[in-house]
């Protein structure tokens, strides 16, 4: 059961109420923002929660055990804290959200009724809409060590040991033309082989994109152009002269690890691990059923 401020209890209790919701948003680059449905800014914690920024929330659904809680959020482009570039920059992607309700004559009576993260963002000409996820999301997601074929280190981190700032695995590339905002062709880059940054990461230096980073869907280099095509879309438009860096990428595999960086010392898979094909297979007359290796 929550327990709720001596204060708010009160208020809800009585018949008239002075009571608001305030938004507390700490985006993926720390920036943190205030929002509120009331007419005039609040501030507590803080922070400062801005009044007449156009946002509304809709009911939020809460349930007992381990089960996803939801809302969403919807607001006008209005506030100058909330700018469509960073939106689709994903500045607000995974942001924590925290959802307060308080009375507004006494910010000291509040209570948290919503904590979470922002998931799923939407957003029009004038207007935005965000999904909210409860704590229970994080449950979801992948945790620890997996048994699999391929490697389950990002390539270039601790665990790889791979140095992508090296010139070999790394380079600058320039936009000589783009047909689409993921699919372009580049200059600068003509030294490293077909495929060598499929599955890499591009990150963007200059033009409307500068700082946005994406994942290599197709990297082709035909001895004449080198091509590039994105496993998403930017944002904005991809023009000709817009820069940015690029580096290798890997598929995960053993022999990708031992043919492309010499790194098989590192791989973090279990190439050997036995799969569907073993676990239904039978014993055949003339099989070497002797508890020994697969492998030799």
């Amino acid at each position: 059961m929550r327990e709720l401020p001596a204060g708010l209890e009160a208020q809800l209790a009585a018949g008239v109420t002075t009571l608001c919701r305030c938004w507390l948003l700490e985006r993926t680059d720390a920036v943190k923002l205030g929002f509120t449905d009331h007419d005039r800014d609040l501030a507590f914690d803080g922070a400062t929660f801005e009044a007449l920024a156009g946002i509304n929330s809709a009911e939020v659904t809460q349930s007992f055990g381990l089960a996803i809680d939801t809302t969403e959020i919807a607001g006008a482009l209005q506030s100058e804290k909330i700018a469509e570039s960073d939106l689709a920059a994903g500045l607000y992607d995974n942001a924590k959200l925290t959802l307060f309700l308080v009375d507004w004559s006494e910010v000291a009576n509040r209570a948290v009724i919503f904590a979470g993260s922002v998931g799923e963002v939407s957003r029009g000409r004038v207007h935005f809409q965000a999904e909210m996820r409860g704590l229970a999301h994080a449950l979801n997601q992948e945790r620890g060590r997996v048994y699999s074929r391929g490697c389950d280190a990002d390539l270039g981190d601790a665990r790889c040991g791979i140095d992508l700032d090296l010139p070999e695995f790394k380079g600058t590339g320039t936009i000589t033309a783009a047909t689409s905002n993921r699919s372009f062709a580049a200059s600068g880059l003509a030294a490293f082989v077909d495929g060598w940054f499929k599955s890499g990461k591009l990150v963007w230096a200059t033009g409307a994109n500068a700082g946005a980073a994406i994942e290599v869907k197709f990297h082709s280099n035909s001895g004449t152009t080198v091509r590039f095509e994105l496993w998403e879309t930017m944002p904005f438009d991809i023009e000709v002269g817009d820069t940015f860096t690029v580096t290798a990428g890997c598929d995960k595999a053993l022999a990708t690890c031992l043919d492309r960086f010499d790194n098989v010392a590192n791989f973090r898979g279990f190439p050997y691990i036995p799969g569907n094909d073993a676990l239904t297979s039978y014993a055949n007359t003339g099989d070497v059923n002797d508890g020994s290796s697969r492998f030799g």
